[in-house]
């Protein structure tokens, strides 16, 4: 309670927590179209190609002031994409490869202009390595509201050329068959992808972007499978991250929000794989044990009913040693046998012995009907 006293009315942290949660929104909702184009590094590769922008922009003006800093970084970051992009369509290099030399070539650039600063007088008044992880803890309400307005702008461009982007994420060359120009639209994107990445560098940095951008659309994209819902999930998981990670990191001196932001998005993440209906890896195990379960009692029904056509005696008992040797490997006969009882399905006759019930025989006999059928059909 103390906590959300303190995010309504402590004025650092509810700006923090705002700062960082439209960084979640902006680039959760981008991130989607990045995760479904399968260029999940292309965040990354933006995210560090955007360095050199900003110490240049510092370099030519002198100045320290947020939006010029990140219209630099901006500019470095869309020149970066427009030259992945140029590399992988005018040579046989692959995109990842294209996107290892990009991020590394850039990133590599930004440091040695860093390293190049640091030896002058001015260099620790620059605080340009804040850059590189962030420093959320230093947002100001006069930096969040060019964030929200340069977010809202993104989100606005997005829904305009919302069916553009969804032919161009699932089917490029239906795209182009259909007239759209794709290679314009390509630009679009990534330029808004650019934007998305220039809002959240203050705040989590070059280093820790790219898990914002990809994190809540691989979260989104374990819990369905339409676009709208997927874009809404991101969105909505990148702002329980910011505003999770700054309450988080107000807790005790020394915690970074921006690497917390990262966890608790990465935390999501985890619970999405595990949980997420359909999905998740705890589901899909509950369901590959209810299916054997289903497949044990369905064998050991009809091995009741092959042994009782031998005898010429639907309901002829049979020895649940019997029914374990045709069942071996498999296990659990006694557990099934006491749940076809359950349903009424067989009998125990005496000790250790097992019968069909008339339900019983008409259940085998549709189960195997129906395999022929499946067998019949398949050839």
């Amino acid at each position: 309670m103390e906590l959300l006293n303190s995010l309504l009315f402590d004025y650092t942290l509810r700006t923090v927590a705002l700062g960082a949660a439209t960084l979640g929104i902006v680039s959760g909702a981008l991130g989607s179209f990045a995760v479904l184009r399968r260029q999940s590094l292309l965040g990354d590769a933006m995210s560090h190609a955007a360095l050199p922008g900003v110490v240049i922009a510092f370099m030519l003006t002198g100045s320290k002031t947020p939006v010029i800093l990140l219209v630099g970084a901006a500019v470095a970051g869309w020149l970066g994409a427009l030259l992945m992009n140029g590399v992988v369509r005018n040579t046989r290099i692959k995109e990842d490869s294209a996107l290892g030399i990009i991020l590394s070539v850039f990133f590599g650039f930004g440091l040695m202009l860093l390293t190049f600063l640091q030896r002058n007088p001015d260099a620790r008044q620059a605080g340009l390595n804040s850059f590189l992880f962030g420093q959320a803890a230093t947002l100001l309400i006069s930096d969040v509201i060019p964030m929200a307005i340069l977010g809202t702008i993104v989100l606005l461009l997005v829904l305009i050329f919302w069916k553009e982007f969804k032919l161009l994420s699932f089917d490029r060359d239906f795209a182009a068959s259909l007239g759209y120009p794709v290679a314009w639209l390509d630009v679009v994107l990534t330029s808004l992808l650019v934007l998305a990445i220039v809002v959240g560098l203050q705040a989590v940095g070059v280093v820790l972007m790219s898990a914002m951008v990809v994190a809540p659309a691989a979260a989104a994209r374990q819990w369905t499978d339409r676009l709208g819902v997927m874009v809404f999930l991101a969105a909505l998981f990148g702002a329980i991250a910011g505003v999770g990670g700054a309450m988080i990191s107000s807790l005790g001196s020394g915690l970074s929000t921006g690497p917390v932001v990262v966890l608790v998005v990465s935390g999501i993440v985890l619970l999405s794989l595990l949980f997420a209906p359909n999905r998740g890896l705890v589901w899909n195990w509950v369901r590959q044990q209810r299916d054997r379960r289903k497949l044990r009692l369905q064998s050991v029904l009809t091995n009741m009913y092959y042994l009782a056509e031998q005898h010429d005696d639907m309901a002829h008992p049979h020895a649940v040693t019997v029914l374990q040797a045709m069942n071996f490997g498999q296990g659990g006969v006694r557990r099934s046998l006491h749940v076809l009882r359950e349903r009424g399905l067989v009998q125990e006759s005496s000790s250790g012995f097992w019968a069909l019930t008339a339900e019983g025989v008409e259940e085998a006999r549709q189960l195997i009907d129906s395999r022929r059928a499946g067998k019949g059909g398949d050839r």
